[in-house]
């Protein structure tokens, strides 16, 4: 299992799909988004935590169809479908190693982009929270969209289209908490929801992940 993850996370940098892309295009949208609305400091602290929480979303999907694309290009896929170790722990890896790059680096970085968008200063805190106990739940939704789409011409397009709807409810639960902590509200009862979703994604999309990858190994 270590030696699968160090593979992804050297894979992951080498490929030009890391954390440098997924931040600089969360960079691009906290940039664009005072151009497109105006530059109000009042304006732009109501809209900070949807922004900040749909940027983050975006950049979580653009790595997304890589987590199996290189290993079903190069035959790894089978290998470690027929492997000793579970297909379901493999799948856990490679989403592991999809958060390390992608949504831990997006959750580090996000009080910085927050400047940007006049977010006020006690919501930073729930900010990081909430990107940290959301974003795991996006990684592994989204390798399951990676595991149905594996193997389809522009299959990019259709997983995006198959795991939006997916992380509606992350995404309203993690832009409730910034929203509450920067009102100066309780955060603490959408972030339970939101770590609820993810244990629940956790326990569950591997398996249905797992299942995929063996009907489109077939």
């Amino acid at each position: 299992m270590k030696a699968l993850l160090i593979r992804d996370l050297r894979l992951a940098t080498r490929a030009g799909g890391g954390f440098g892309l997924a931040l600089a295009f969360f960079l691009i949208v906290c940039t664009l988004v005072p151009f497109g609305v105006g530059p109000e400091g009042g304006t732009l602290s109501r809209i900070a935590p949807g922004i900040l929480w749909v940027g983050a979303l975006l950049s979580c999907l653009l790595s997304l169809d890589r987590i199996f694309a290189l290993d079903f290009e190069d035959g790894s896929l089978d290998l470690l479908a027929t492997a000793p170790l579970p297909l379901e722990g493999a799948v856990a890896i490679k989403a592991f190693a999809h958060w390390l790059v992608t949504g831990l680096p997006l959750a580090l970085s996000a009080p910085v982009f927050g400047l940007l968008l006049h977010l006020p200063g006690p919501a930073y805190p729930w900010l990081v929270a909430s990107l940290v106990l959301g974003t795991p739940a996006l990684s592994m939704l989204g390798a399951f969209g990676a595991a149905v789409t594996v193997g389809l011409r522009r299959g990019g397009l259709l997983l995006s289209l198959l795991v939006l709807p997916l992380y509606v409810p992350t995404l309203i639960f993690g832009a409730e908490a910034v929203r509450r902590g920067a009102a100066g509200a309780d955060p603490v009862v959408p972030l339970v929801f939101l770590a609820a979703i993810t244990l629940a994604t956790l326990a569950l999309a591997p398996f249905a992940a797992a299942a995929a990858l063996r009907v489109n190994l077939r």
